[in-house]
C-alpha cells in the first residue's frame, strides 16, 4: 500500500487527510481516503466526522473524498442561511399561541354608576354579561404551513379518517388538520364537530366558535382499535429502527478496531 498524508486546510488547523492506494488484489489502484485529528483520532467516514466536528463547524458542503469545500453547495447554504436570516428578522418566534384576532368588545354593555350616597345600590345581570367576541374561520391562517424535520425534509401529513369532513368556505384537509389540533391543543372540552345541520347553509350565523370547522363526528371502538394497532405499529419500528441503529455502531467500533489491529502489524 502506498500511503499519502497531508495538511487538510478545509478542516480545523492540526487536521491531517490520508489517501491510501492499494498495490495488489481485485482493487488494485483504488484508494482509501483517511482524516486524522490532532490527537491522533482516525476518522473513515464523513458522518463520524460531523458526530465529532457538528457542533463547531458546517461540513455539510464538505466532500469527504477531495477533503476541500464543495464551492456551489457552501454557496446555496450561503444564500439559504440569508434567506432565512431575512425571514425571522433576529430572535426567532417561540410563541405558540394561535393566530386568533384578540378583539375587544365593541357592543354596548350596561355600566353602573357607583358613588358613595347610602342609598344608591349595585345592580348586576349575569344574564346580560357579554362574551368576547370570536373571529370567524381563523383556522384558515394556518394553511399554507409546513412541518419539515432536521434534515429540512417536509414531514408527511397524517391521512385524516374519511368521516372527518370540514365546513366553511375554502376548507382542505390540511385547514381540517389545523383546526382539529388546535382544538385538541387549546380546550378542554369533548371535540363534537358542529352538531347544527344549518351550518352547512350559512356557516357565518350557525358556526359553533368553541368546535372545529368539521361535521359532527363520532368515535367509534373499531377506530379506537385502529389507532393502537398504529401505535403499535410505529412503536415496532422504531424499536427496530433504534436497534439497528446500536448494531451499525457496534460493527463499526469492530471495523475500526480490525483497521487499527492491521496499521499496527503492518507498521511492525
Amino acid at each position: 500500500m502506498e500511503r499519502k498524508r497531508w495538511e487538510c486546510s478545509a478542516l480545523p488547523n492540526g487536521w491531517k487527510r490520508e489517501e491510501v492506494t492499494r498495490k495488489s488484489g481485485l482493487s488494485a489502484g483504488k484508494s482509501d481516503v483517511y482524516y486524522f485529528s490532532p490527537t491522533g483520532k482516525k476518522f473513515r467516514s464523513k458522518p463520524q466526522l460531523v458526530r465529532y466536528l457538528g457542533n463547531s463547524m458546517d461540513l455539510s458542503s464538505f466532500d469527504f473524498r477531495t477533503g476541500k469545500m464543495l464551492m456551489s453547495k457552501l454557496n446555496k447554504n450561503r444564500q439559504q442561511i440569508r434567506y432565512d436570516h431575512s425571514q425571522s428578522k433576529g430572535k426567532p418566534d417561540l410563541n405558540t399561541s394561535l393566530p386568533v384576532r384578540q378583539t375587544a368588545s365593541i357592543f354596548k354593555q350596561p355600566v353602573t354608576k357607583v358613588t358613595n350616597h347610602p342609598s344608591n345600590k349595585v345592580k348586576t345581570d349575569p344574564q346580560k354579561a357579554v362574551e368576547q367576541p370570536r373571529q370567524l374561520f381563523w383556522e384558515k391562517k394556518l394553511s399554507g404551513l409546513n412541518t419539515y424535520d432536521i434534515a429540512e425534509e417536509l414531514v408527511k401529513t397524517m391521512d385524516l379518517p374519511k368521516g372527518l369532513q370540514g365546513v366553511g368556505p375554502g376548507y382542505t384537509d390540511k385547514t381540517l388538520l389545523s383546526a382539529l389540533a388546535s382544538a385538541l391543543h387549546t380546550s378542554s372540552a369533548p371535540i363534537t364537530g358542529q352538531l347544527s345541520a344549518a351550518v352547512e347553509k350559512n356557516p357565518g350565523v350557525w358556526l359553533n366558535t368553541t368546535q372545529p370547522l368539521c361535521k359532527a363526528f363520532m368515535v367509534t371502538d373499531e377506530d379506537i382499535r385502529k389507532q393502537e394497532d398504529l401505535v403499535y405499529s410505529v412503536r415496532k419500528r422504531l424499536e427496530e429502527a433504534l436497534m439497528a441503529d446500536m448494531l451499525a455502531h457496534i460493527e463499526e467500533a469492530a471495523t475500526e478496531a480490525r483497521s487499527l489491529k492491521e496499521d499496527t502489524d503492518e507498521t511492525l
